[in-house]
């Protein structure tokens, strides 16, 4: 049986739903654009949950990413971030973590240093903005407090005997214990099932119940990102309140529960706000047209066909899809735009793994004009209506400079700065 086509009509449709994609739909949203949001959820689930701005440059760490910004523009006038003034990047930063905030996920508000956050390895990494359930952890470090990190027996990316052992010599009064999950004396524990555990209040009162009597002598206490999928800022303070402790979250190994919480609160919230959200699904087809660009997709409803006036290409880099590595070159391989990268494949690595300058298959992406709109080899517009978000584009190295967030949001609002001037004419 032949299933009928269904159509959408959209001022703007955002392709991928990862960081990127997201906040367009975000801002979109708040500027009354009707928005259809589809894609590959890419590699949010990947994520501790950590809004990074800019925390490395050359190596070093930058406590004043605001001010680094500057010296971005002038060592990389091709990134990403140089073309945008900072004040610009503030308001979408604040922007983007009020209204995650106003959906059930706080964050701790853009500041003008970076903070000093716990990694899943014990490590600390410049960050911007983090879960107001993580914000505990960054106090407690700086004012060196007594700290007990627990971990859960089964729980497997997460050890706290290796975070307190990593952060022993700067932080001489922390800790470390294994205790058991409630309700699970042994095999594996999952961190995502024990965050939906957790939701029950009466798992929240077991656990305290342990806390209270293996933390004595401590002032706070470090958990595993697991304290709730849902309304977790309520499961936080529930915890504190039960156990008597300052409690904070230690991201885990990926896939973690904070990206999966950005991702779960916002499939179920943004078709409520207006987003036509299709998720976990692939574009197969893009058509422009004169009048309109057409977008054919499947999903388990059958094919649907979306028209759009504008499209935005937020798809990510390489685990996502939104970037494809052959034998000899790399490509894009949804409009089959150009891609900047290395002359030949033997330029994509340099010889070691840990070699200071990173590698050159880091920096290619999609190149775009002013208005973060993709070009082609010539440097003119590949079309006036397609714009680029994230971290497809070109000349950044995210995992170097701790900038991905940064990327995907303030890109993601200048894109959209830009549609909306378009959309006007």
């Amino acid at each position: 049986m032949k299933q009928e086509t269904r159509y959408i009509d959209t001022e703007l449709a955002v392709i991928g739903t990862g960081l990127a994609g997201i906040a367009a739909a975000i801002f979109a949203l708040n500027r009354g654009i009707s928005c259809t949001l589809t894609g590959n959820t890419g590699a949010l689930a990947y994520t501790t949950g950590y809004l990074d701005l800019l925390g490395f440059s050359d190596s070093r760490f930058i406590s004043a990413p605001w001010d680094a910004l500057g010296d971005l523009a002038k060592s990389c006038p091709g990134h990403p971030l140089a073309g945008i003034a900072p004040t610009k990047i503030a308001e979408a930063f604040t922007e983007f973590t009020n209204f995650i905030g106003s959906i059930g996920v706080g964050y701790s508000p853009p500041g003008q240093e970076n903070l000093r956050a716990i990694t899943p390895a014990g490590t600390l990494k410049p960050t911007l903005c983090v879960p107001l359930t993580m914000i505990k952890g960054i106090t407690a470090l700086h004012s060196k407090a007594p700290c007990t990190v627990f971990g859960f027996h089964g729980l497997k990316g997460f050890s706290a005997h290796q975070i307190a052992a990593n952060l022993k010599s700067i932080w001489p009064e922390i800790e470390a214990r294994t205790i058991h999950f409630p309700g699970h004396e042994s095999g594996e524990l999952y961190a995502e099932v024990a965050a939906r555990a957790l939701e029950v209040p009466q798992n929240r009162i077991l656990l305290a119940e342990i806390l209270k009597h293996e933390g004595a002598g401590s002032s706070y206490l470090g958990l595993p990102a697991i304290l709730g999928m849902h309304n977790p800022d309520e499961i936080h303070a529930d915890l504190e309140r039960l156990s008597g402790f300052s409690i904070f979250e230690i991201p885990t190994m990926p896939p973690s529960v904070p990206g999966i919480r950005l991702r779960e609160i916002i499939e179920q919230t943004l078709p409520a706000k207006g987003i036509t959200m299709i998720p976990q699904q692939k574009i197969r087809k893009i058509e422009f047209h004169k009048e309109k660009i057409t977008l054919s997709l499947f999903d388990n409803y059958g094919p649907i066909a979306i028209t759009a006036r504008t499209v935005l290409l937020a798809t990510g880099r390489f685990l996502s899809g939104g970037l494809e590595a052959h034998f000899d070159h790399i490509s894009e391989p949804l409009i089959h735009l150009p891609v900047h990268q290395p002359p030949s494949r033997e330029k994509w690595y340099q010889e070691e793994y840990l070699d200071s300058r990173g590698h050159e298959i880091h920096l290619a992406g999609i190149e775009t004009d002013g208005s973060f709109r993709p070009l082609k080899n010539d440097g003119t517009v590949y079309d006036k209506r397609l714009f680029a978000a994230g971290i497809v584009l070109a000349h950044q190295d995210w995992i170097r400079q701790r900038c991905g967030a940064g990327v995907a949001i303030a890109t993601a609002s200048a894109a959209v700065d830009a549609i909306i001037e378009h959309l006007a004419q």
